[in-house]
């Protein structure tokens, strides 16, 4: 057949128009934001899933990634091992993260470069109120599609409103840009310790927070609460300690627990079901952690992952993980809002990952088990008086518990040398051992899973390409032995005695009974050297980072207790000479403990065999595992022929591009695995330890993955930098 020359042309015309559509196509696709693109939520969605469909990094090209920038915030604290536990949120091209002394900045997300900071000292100094420098993990951003754009975050016991473009208190919210998080908790709380580890989450004119209280037997409540992000203004309001009239309040034996409980708070984040209008969060322990003698019952709702309505805060459903718990096992993260494709059948999902190795798995509205859920019986004896423990816990029949959950001789650790063993051996025969659920004891009971897990506030990871849920877990003994506490005062007790019985009733559980302090809390011995007197109180009033502030205790107390600690000679006169204490004061406990430490050698190696930190993954939708490796390595084992894993705090990011990344490890790398197999691809060392969770963002068509390197826990080094990775010659 013959074509006339224009109708060829005509032909080629067309043929081009359709190669330029098809490419204007894809370089759009490329360019504009598709789910999961960017990082402007903490975890990175509002799902708490860190996930990433970016896919410019992979598998193939992973070991080329290279440093892009280093950001210092200027104010690590090495005496103080300070610490940044911060995952940044990426808007536009604008980085938004945490220093360790809590000041924000705002910085360039290509080249590192400051645009401004915000300390929030400045404010509360020229007001002449105690601060207390807290963790905080990530802040929450929002905007009104114009100009007006927010960061909201906290750094003390303020939850704070900042210009995203200039770095200046929003003046119109709250208390001139801050408001006091006591805010609706009543005036018993007035003077309790408040914060927030965990951004909040922003719902319509909502930002709804969950909080950080003490954990000793005097705390704040820790409801769930939600202010208009305008005005701060209270909205709604949850207890997780029900009041009278309300669901859960029959679960509390005594009918005026309410009024002197505190913790049952949602430290660990919150997730947001936007369509739905459901916010889900996973709440701690109910105060005391350790004895439950004053608060006997099944205590709800400590311990429960909530699906709440987002507008009203009225509950939806609930489930409790832990009846009554003694072990301080908080269910640490945010929940992790995932589908599963079960059986050919996808359903809308909520993942939670426990302290204990447990991952329960929950269909979203109407909060049924994905895998079934028995109840077992656990020891239910303790040998503290008073202490009435639940005769059951709930097990899930699949998956299979992502770690150990007891140690037996044969879980020693055979890496020490023969006289740390035979001596390691020994200690592990005195304590109780033999199941995950014997309560604290006056012998010692060795905890396991341990106080940080298992799971710990990282949270997992999920691909929905996949359906493979990831989660790192520490696998740390720890110890717990109970000490009956004198709930009278002697009469003619002197200050330093005074003292004394003071600090073993608030400070022993951590500081120990002898004062040396753990891993985790640093010793009291000699510290008149660092503390004037006057210093030392303002430190009880304030709190700092792991130490919640004491600002409820009377003034004649925190002098005792300086006396006691401080050693000082020069008071004499006891305060509490004509007082006595009344037995049945709810704060007036008969036990503490005599200090929660590690399960270590004399020279502080783990007394137990590794793997000491491990990363898993899981197929939800059929409740297998896929993989399973030890993460990092232990730099004071170099000669183990295999991984020993370390413990590890902050969680991993996973990409379509194949990846898996992840630091928070002792050894202070940043690794990528390959999601499939579990492959260790690439590592780097950084500047300092990342105990926190990377973020990866897209950029001038560029892909970057970013990391706070704070490091501080573990006696790690401090640091003060945020670095960057890319691919070279994009």
């Amino acid at each position: 057949m013959h074509i006339s020359s224009s109708a060829k042309q005509v032909n080629f015309i067309k043929k081009k128009i359709t190669c330029l559509l098809i490419v204007c196509t894809l370089f759009y696709s490329c360019h504009t934001k598709t789910a999961n693109s960017s990082w402007e939520h903490y975890k990175g969605s509002e799902k708490s899933i860190h996930y990433s469909s970016l896919t410019q990094v992979d598998t193939l090209n992973v070991k080329q990634l290279q440093v892009a920038w280093e950001y210092h915030t200027g104010d690590a604290d090495t005496a103080n091992y300070s610490q940044i536990q911060c995952n940044p949120v990426i808007i536009g091209d604008v980085l938004y993260g945490i220093s360790p002394k809590m000041k924000l900045f705002a910085i360039d997300a290509a080249t590192g470069k400051e645009k401004w900071q915000f300390n929030p000292f400045d404010t509360l100094n020229s007001d002449k109120k105690f601060f207390m420098v807290n963790n905080c993990r990530g802040v929450a951003y929002w905007n009104d599609g114009n100009n007006d754009k927010r960061i909201y975050y906290t750094a003390g016991a303020y939850l704070w409103c900042i210009d995203a473009l200039t770095g200046k208190k929003i003046q119109s919210f709250a208390d001139s840009g801050k408001l006091d998080l006591h805010e609706g908790l009543g005036e018993s709380a007035k003077d309790l310790f408040v914060s927030a580890t965990s951004p909040g989450v922003i719902f319509n004119d909502l930002i709804i927070m969950g909080t950080r209280v003490n954990e000793s037997p005097q705390a704040a409540p820790g409801h769930i609460r939600a202010f208009n992000l305008h005005t701060g203004k209270l909205q709604w309001i949850f207890h997780t300690i029900p009041q009278p009239g309300e669901y859960g309040f029959d679960s509390w034996e005594d009918p005026k627990a309410y009024l002197y409980t505190g913790g049952a708070n949602a430290w660990g984040g919150i997730s947001l079901d936007k369509e739905r209008g459901m916010v889900f969060a996973c709440t701690g322990s109910s105060n005391w952690d350790w004895y439950g003698g004053r608060r006997k019952g099944n205590n709800l709702f400590a311990d429960c992952l909530l699906a709440l309505d987002a507008a009203t805060g009225k509950r939806i459903w609930h489930f409790q993980d832990i009846h009554h718990d003694v072990w301080d096992r908080d269910l640490p993260s945010s929940p992790a809002l995932i589908t599963v494709n079960k059986n050919g059948k996808q359903t809308d999902a909520v993942a939670i990952t426990t302290k204990t190795g447990f991952l329960f798995l929950f269909e979203r509205t109407t909060g049924k088990p994905i895998y079934d859920i028995i109840e077992k019986p656990v020891p239910a004896n303790s040998d503290l008086t008073g202490e009435q423990l639940s005769p059951t816990q709930p097990y899930p029949v699949k998956p299979a518990p992502f770690m150990r959950q007891q140690i037996t001789e044969k879980d020693l650790n055979t890496l020490l040398p023969d006289s740390s063993y035979a001596d390691v051996k020994k200690r592990w025969s005195m304590y109780k051992t033999d199941h995950m659920y014997n309560p604290p004891s006056l012998q010692g009971t060795l905890e396991f899973p341990g106080l940080d897990g298992g799971a710990e506030w990282g949270g997992p990871s999920f691909d929905p390409q996949t359906g493979i849920l990831y989660i790192n877990a520490n696998e740390m003994a720890w110890i717990v032995k109970a000490k009956a506490i004198e709930i009278t005062i002697p009469l003619h007790e002197n200050m330093a005695q005074a003292g004394e019985r003071l600090y073993q009733s608030n400070c022993m559980s951590c500081h120990g009974g002898d004062r040396k302090g753990s891993n985790s809390f640093p010793s009291l011995l000699n510290i008149q050297t660092k503390y004037s007197p006057s210093a030392f109180d303002t430190l009880i009033q304030s709190g700092r980072r792991m130490m919640p502030s004491f600002k409820q205790m009377p003034e004649p107390q925190r002098k005792a207790i300086a006396s006691f600690i401080l050693n000082i000679t020069s008071e004499k006169k006891n305060p509490f000479t004509d007082t006595i204490f009344k037995k049945d004061d709810p704060f007036n406990l008969p036990y503490s403990v005599t200090g929660i430490t590690k399960f270590l050698t004399g020279n502080g190696l783990p007394a137990i065999s590794p793997p000491w930190g491990t990363l898993n993954a899981i197929n939800v939708n059929t409740g297998e595992y896929v993989w399973k490796n030890a993460l990092g390595n232990d730099p004071d084992f170099p000669d183990s022929k295999t991984p020993t894993g370390t413990e590890n705090y902050g969680a991993s990011v996973v990409t379509a591009g194949g990846l898996l990344f992840i630091a928070a490890t002792k050894d202070g790398r940043m690794r990528a695995f390959n999601k499939r197999n579990g492959a260790l691809l690439w590592e780097v060392k950084l500047p300092a330890a990342a105990f926190a969770t990377p973020a990866v963002y897209e950029l001038n068509g560029k892909q970057y993955l970013v990391i706070a390197c704070g490091g501080g826990k573990m006696k790690t080094t401090s640091g003060d930098s945020y670095v960057a990775f890319t691919l070279p010659g994009r």
